[in-house]
């Protein structure tokens, strides 16, 4: 199973949300302000760039780089609104953290601007610093709250006498619901964690699971993910009768999706959920008939095996 391993940190990527690793206090400036004012704003506050704001709302940012080429052939009294970036890539504040991170990759800033989404008015920016901060700060507490469980816990199946057991969980997932995206995953994962199940384990289930839930809340009007756990295995049923997928191959390649331009400014769709579900699975299934619906099938053993595919 080389390869498959999934680390603390790329479990949290997928559990936390934009607003947990945000900075909330944000140092704007107004489309009035002299660019000549920008160089002491950035040099007192120690940073590169800046929202624009007016009257609460964002309408573009203005970097260090943008003043060095006003510098260069910049009049005096310029504005702000001048020299300022207007389509600005920015993340929601109740977004996924992978998702803003896939974002911040490509748009190659070094930091997005944070609006809520209900009233789009700017509550944050996000740089990559405050998403390492934020990702040591939650480790932290998981690993004191580890500390805290340690003791209690143990596996399920080792205190069940039977010749066969089996759990099943299942949750329901609502398409279009992005408010709710990944709830099903996280309390799939809380319950793994609840049943002793190897963190190793649940990290690769949890992901696999939350891929596999965006995928019903991008593409379909909604699904069913049903959990079944065994002393062996845990198995994911992922089920919807959504439009089905035109090219199952062509679906798994890296980067390739059929997201709308609008799902993608949402930041989803960006076209790894099923890449990242085979990484994390031993088995993998894959089944789409067009116009009646997909059916997949991840399994994840719970002892390593060398020859597991």
């Amino acid at each position: 199973m080389a390869g498959k391993e999934v680390t603390k940190t790329q479990e949290m990527i997928y559990e936390l949300r934009v607003s947990e690793v945000m900075t909330r206090k944000v140092i704007a400036v107004a489309p009035a302000t002299p660019m000549g004012e920008l160089r002491g704003i950035l040099r007192d506050n120690r940073i590169s760039g800046t929202p624009v704001v007016d009257d609460g709302n964002l309408v573009g940012i203005v970097s260090i780089e943008d003043f060095i080429n006003w510098m260069s052939d910049g009049r005096p009294g310029c504005p702000v609104a001048d020299r300022m970036t207007r389509q600005v890539r920015t993340v929601y504040d109740d977004e996924p953290l992978v998702q803003a991170v896939n974002k911040l990759e490509r748009s190659g800033f070094g930091r997005l601007p944070v609006l809520e989404r209900e009233t789009g008015r700017l509550t944050g920016v996000m740089t990559k610093g405050d998403i390492i901060s934020g990702l040591l700060k939650h480790l932290e507490v998981d690993y004191r709250n580890a500390e805290r469980r340690g003791a209690r816990s143990s596996h399920i199946f080792e205190d069940i006498i039977a010749d066969r057991s089996l759990l099943r969980l299942e949750y329901q997932v609502r398409g279009a619901d992005f408010s709710r995206a990944g709830s099903s995953a996280s309390g799939l994962k809380t319950s793994l964690g609840r049943l002793g199940i190897d963190p190793q384990i649940t990290r690769r289930v949890a992901i696999a699971a939350y891929e596999a839930e965006m995928n019903l809340v991008v593409f379909t009007e909604g699904g069913r993910i049903r959990a079944e756990v065994d002393p062996s295995l845990i198995r994911l049923v992922v089920e919807d009768s959504g439009p089905g997928i035109p090219d199952v191959e062509q679906a798994m390649e890296p980067g390739f999706s059929t997201a709308p331009d609008w799902v993608r400014e949402l930041g989803f769709g960006a076209g790894m959920g099923l890449p990242n579900i085979q990484k994390c699975s031993d088995r993998m299934r894959l089944d789409s008939t067009l116009g009646k619906g997909t059916r997949l099938e991840i399994e994840v053993l719970m002892e390593h095996r060398d020859d597991a595919e």
